[in-house]
């Protein structure tokens, strides 16, 4: 016999754990039903436990400066397995405490695999057999992986994808990372910073290229400096793998040359989880293995929703977050606000870290905004240099004749904590004139928000 509930949520991502706890909280009986880790991807394979290795990186990095602050440390070094251990650690405890969360709020936690199989009907294969359930409003939380290209596709011993890399067999000596957005780049910046000779290649014309363009511009200048080989406008075509190597051969200005390399690590963006579900059957609409959504991430079947990576970009824990709460809002009957892409942050954890929010300088323009640009550097800035960081900007534009905050882009140390200073500025559609006369702690790296939009009218202090 089947178990009703209010809600199902299948996944228990950072959207649907998200989603059925602000379900439960709203008086609606709810089931979460996981196929393998509660936390989904990010917690346990993405967005934790890659800040956890790359913490390890930064305080290696720091150490190898020790004579830069005054400070002596001799025969530098570490152990990888440590640095992967502490890693997985952070994200097992995290994991449990979904676990937790999840109990706390009396939601009932089902481990398999489910599959939707009419209106408002969840068949769930379990270790122990076939479930049951059922209920009025179903949402779709099933994440994505990384895509395979053909003949890239990681083997786990020569070639990598992030769940490889997050629990590397080998220390790479030389590493060729295929695809320069967060996750390339993160790992290309950790593994390049213990000391493995890494070459990015990136199909667009420059690295991170969602970013504004003066951004992605400073970054590489960063990445250069600190031995890392870019390669834009390529391609790579193909792997040989033989032995302990990888040949690559790699596509660029019309010619093909072969690399050798020991680890290549695939980073080519992702693909929904959208198999398996039911969802043809229901009539749910997929489009390139992502699920159509309206702004409410209604599917356009009754009852049933798509939240978080399934349901396309931005492809970002935090988006999803707010999407599950926003949907079980919906279901419980009340009236919240559609989620704001353009108001979304996006942030990149290498060093240095990249943040940003709105709209880059150059697609203000193409939209048809007349527009005022501020910038400030961090060398301009007193606790950035205390800090021993003067590598890194904070970028502003503005609506010229609104003085509407459209986007704001960051690049240098701490940036992905500064960013939502912006972003509440957005949310709360903020001008410039409530930023200047906002008054900004000192000495704190966020005067330079500051500065930059004074700079953007011609009101800059200290630069």
């Amino acid at each position: 016999m089947a178990q009703n509930f209010d809600m199902v949520v299948i996944g228990a991502g950072p959207g649907g754990y998200v989603a059925a706890i602000r379900g439960a909280q709203l008086g609606l009986k709810v089931a979460c039903i996981e196929r393998e880790h509660l936390g989904g991807i990010c917690l346990n394979w993405g967005c934790i436990p890659t800040k956890a290795l790359l913490r390890s990186a930064e305080v290696f990095h720091l150490m190898e400066r020790a004579k830069d602050f005054g400070l002596s440390a001799e025969k530098i070094g570490y152990d990888i397995d440590k640095v992967v251990e502490r890693s997985r650690g952070v994200a097992k405890q995290l994991s449990n405490g979904v676990g937790h969360l999840l109990k706390k709020n009396k939601v009932t936690t089902i481990m398999g695999e489910a599959t939707v199989t009419g209106k408002g009907k969840v068949s769930v294969k379990t270790a122990k057999g076939t479930e049951e359930v059922s209920a009025g409003s179903i949402i779709i939380a099933t994440g994505a992986r990384a895509r395979e290209l053909p003949g890239l596709e990681p083997d786990g011993k020569l070639v990598w994808n992030y769940k490889h890399a997050l629990n590397p067999p080998h220390m790479p000596k030389k590493l060729l990372v295929i695809g320069s957005g967060a996750i390339g780049i993160e790992f290309a910046s950790f593994f390049n910073t213990l000391g493995a000779d890494t070459t990015v290649v990136e199909v667009m014309d420059r690295v991170l290229p969602v970013e504004d363009a003066e951004i992605s511009a400073f970054a590489k200048k960063q990445f250069v400096k600190q031995g890392m080989k870019i390669m834009e406008k390529a391609a790579v075509k193909k792997l040989d793998r033989a032995g302990n190597k990888v040949t690559a051969h790699i596509e660029t200005g019309g010619k093909v040359e072969t690399v050798e390399f020991d680890t290549v690590i695939s980073a080519v963006g992702i693909v929904g989880n959208v198999e398996g579900l039911g969802l043809e059957k229901l009539g749910v609409k997929v489009d390139r293995t992502h699920v159509v959504t309206d702004e409410y991430c209604r599917t356009g079947v009754d009852g049933v929703y798509a939240i978080g990576d399934v349901a396309g970009a931005p492809w970002l824990a935090h988006k999803a977050s707010h999407e599950g709460v926003m949907v079980a809002e919906l279901i419980a009957g009340q009236k919240p606000h559609p989620i704001k892409p353009n108001s979304i942050a996006g942030c990149t954890y290498c060093h240095p870290q990249v943040a940003s929010v709105g709209l880059t300088e150059a697609r203000a323009k193409e939209l048809g905004h007349d527009i005022k640009v501020g910038k400030f550097p961090f060398v301009g800035n007193g606790k950035a240099i205390a800090l021993g960081e003067p590598e890194g900007m904070v970028k502003t534009v503005f609506d010229a004749k609104t003085g509407e905050l459209l986007g704001a882009h960051m690049v240098g140390a701490e940036v992905t904590e500064l960013i939502q200073g912006y972003v509440v500025g957005r949310t709360l559609e903020t001008t410039e004139a409530e930023l200047m006369e906002t008054v900004f702690p000192h000495p704190t790296l966020s005067e330079m928000m500051h500065e930059s939009v004074l700079d953007a009218y011609g009101r800059a202090i200290h630069f």
